[in-house]
């Protein structure tokens, strides 16, 4: 985003992600001086801990209560202190985002409701998400529906409006990740080749958080498990009660569980930790399954390890 002589009165719900004064991609080889990151979600905070590791100054502006506003408030509790303690600047709550030139540098209005009402750095980068490059790929012309952002419309077996026609992948809106991307694949392939009747809504959402330690997610949060109306039941366990994490004195961080207490299944769960990304695909698999919950709390497994806190996290499972 250029620090353009006018005003920019604007609270934009999506953005692509650029790096001010704009220079191409690959001509990024220097280190802000102060780089404000407007968007506390993960391209933003994986780049704020980047940057800040790399020695710029960094303020993340994040118009939400709490980073990561999807996860629940203890997990982005959990984060926005491993960030703070890494000397980033946390500003949100940031009710009406401005921009305007502040000499060579770029002052960021925040109207927050406690603070300095503008953050001044050398660079910006806005990290508010993504809208798909579906523009010039001539859907109108093949008559091919798009939602108000631009994603292809497709039903759960990928297929677009139009007969012998699917999408696939980030176009679609449907996960946006390399993993999904690939099991869209997988799913159409299935479908054509081997007669199959696979759909996207019977894959179970993960996905991670790559700062350090990363955070690894699998299933609903906790509070979109209350919003669906079931008994629930939940838990969570520090990080300092692990094995590997106190063997590596990397124990910042906690796991999370929330399960239904009538279906006696997982409904989702967090490992924000060291080796959390992986750690996370012990309980993702067990989701797969359907299993029940007892089937990981008399789990054994291998000492020192992430993985083997999990049974305790399990066992600790109570009424919410």
């Amino acid at each position: 985003m250029s620090a353009a002589g006018h005003r920019d009165r604007t609270c934009p719900a999506s953005a692509t992600s650029t790096i001010s004064p704009a220079p191409r991609s690959s001509d990024v080889d220097f280190i802000p001086r102060h780089l404000v990151i407007v968007g506390g979600s993960y391209i933003g905070l994986e780049f704020a801990q980047m940057y800040r590791r790399f020695g710029a100054e960094v303020t993340i502006v994040e118009r939400k209560p709490n980073l990561l506003p999807r996860e629940d408030e203890a997990i982005s509790t959990a984060i926005g202190k491993i960030l703070a303690d890494e000397g980033i600047a946390i500003r949100t709550n940031a009710s009406c985002i401005s921009f305007a030139r502040h000499g060579d540098d770029i002052a960021v209005n925040v109207d927050c409701e406690s603070g300095a009402p503008e953050v001044v750095g050398s660079h910006l980068l806005l990290a508010m998400g993504r809208t798909p490059n579906t523009d010039d790929l001539g859907l109108d012309a093949a008559g091919i529906r798009t939602d108000a952002q631009g994603y292809i419309e497709v039903d759960d077996q990928l297929r677009t409006n139009v007969k012998g026609i699917w999408a696939l992948g980030d176009c679609n809106g449907r996960g946006a990740f390399t993993h999904t991307s690939y099991n869209d694949y997988e799913i159409l392939a299935a479908n054509l080749l081997d007669g199959a009747e696979r759909r996207v809504s019977s894959r179970i959402p993960g996905y991670a958080l790559y700062i350090d330690p990363p955070l690894g997610r699998v299933g609903m949060t906790e509070r979109e498990a209350r919003a669906s109306g079931r008994r629930i039941l939940v838990s969570a366990r520090p990080m300092d009660r692990v094995g590997r994490a106190v063997e590596r004195d990397e124990t910042k961080g906690l796991m999370t569980m929330v399960a239904d207490a009538d279906s006696r299944e997982i409904l989702g769960a967090a490992i924000l930790g060291i080796e959390g990304d992986e750690a996370i695909h012990g309980i993702l698999d067990v989701m797969n399954g359907r299993n029940d919950y007892e089937l990981l709390k008399w789990a054994v497994p291998i000492h020192p390890t992430v993985s083997e806190l999990i049974p305790t996290l399990v066992g600790d499972l109570k009424p919410a």
